[in-house]
């Protein structure tokens, strides 16, 4: 490809971190890139994400896609909103970091190490409710701001710790803060958590095939897939935190001779909170080609179990 491809991306120091990996990755397949930072509604507010929106960290970068200001736009997938923009193609979903939570505190202390009453920062109503329903006691306290920003919390003394998506800490070369890396059986990330979407215009199909012989990881995009279908599935009956998380799994299944066979299968976990910080919780298993159908199934049975306390105000 001739052209140099511009790239749009957030100014932060994790936007540009995770975009440099794309720009990377193309510049290595021969095609030359330029970064072109974009200011969003979400770098501007300090409101929390639940009052300024969905999508504020996203809207201004696919604006400049579609204007033709950038040939690609490079998203942390989580911000998404769940309904696709016709204007646009997800061309790539590249290999995903860890998606787990993980805890800053001081001391070097482990979530079940902190007193009662200890205070926890965190932007997130999905984590605040995981957190609360662990029952320790702790005090969640509502926070916004860039990792170093967050962080910086529990150095000055001003929080006890913070949690924050692995994912983010190790793009920004900060894994050596982790105290503790919170295994999904206590907090489920939020859907998407640590995997990136990489955009280009939809007829813009150049671009599109290279980003997807590039950078696209099938089982990273299926189980994104299927815990996006799960959110966007509940988002239409229930105001709710969600978590969810999905992995591409080996099961044996047998053959028409009755012999065991290795084969792939997509395990996906999800959970919703109710209002009063009671959590329900579902499973399912299914093929890795419908990685949508697994997410829609799961949401129904998660409203199935607890549609009337789903249906309450979120937070």
């Amino acid at each position: 490809m001739n052209r140099t491809l511009r790239i749009g991306t957030r100014g932060s120091a994790l936007a540009l971190a995770q975009t440099g990996t794309v720009a990377e990755a193309l510049e290595r397949a021969g095609a030359p890139v330029e970064l072109v930072r974009i200011t969003t509604p979400g770098d501007r507010s300090t409101a929390p994400i639940a009052e300024i929106g969905v999508g504020v960290f996203t809207s201004a970068l696919r604006e400049a896609l579609a204007s033709g200001e950038v040939d690609i736009a490079v998203h942390s997938y989580k911000d998404l909103p769940t309904a696709p923009d016709p204007r646009l193609s997800l061309a790539a979903v590249p290999v995903r970091e860890d998606p787990r939570d993980a805890l800053v505190a001081r001391d070097g202390l482990t979530l079940g190490e902190l007193p009662s009453g200890s205070t926890v920062g965190t932007g997130s109503p999905r984590r605040a409710a995981q957190l609360r329903a662990l029952g320790l006691g702790l005090e969640v306290v509502p926070i916004r701001g860039n990792v170093d920003t967050r962080m910086r919390k529990v150095a000055d003394g001003e929080l006890d710790a913070v949690v924050l998506a692995r994912a983010g800490l190790a793009r920004v070369g900060r894994l050596d803060a982790i105290t503790e890396v919170l295994d999904p059986l206590q907090m489920l990330p939020a859907p998407a958590q640590g995997a990136l979407a990489v955009e280009c215009r939809v007829d813009d199909v150049d671009v599109e095939h290279l980003l997807q012989s590039t950078l696209d990881d099938a089982a990273s995009r299926a189980a994104v897939s299927a815990e996006r279908a799960m959110l966007a599935a509940l988002e239409a009956g229930c105001s709710a935190p969600v978590g969810a998380l999905a992995e591409v799994v080996e099961d044996i299944e047998d053959d028409a001779a009755g012999h065991g066979r290795t084969v792939l299968r997509l395990s996906l976990r999800g959970v919703a909170a109710t209002p009063d910080d009671q959590l329900i919780r579902a499973s399912a298993t299914g093929e890795t080609t419908a990685a949508e159908q697994l997410g829609r199934e799961l949401a129904a049975e998660l409203l199935d179990l607890g549609a009337a306390a789903l249906s309450g105000p979120g937070e």
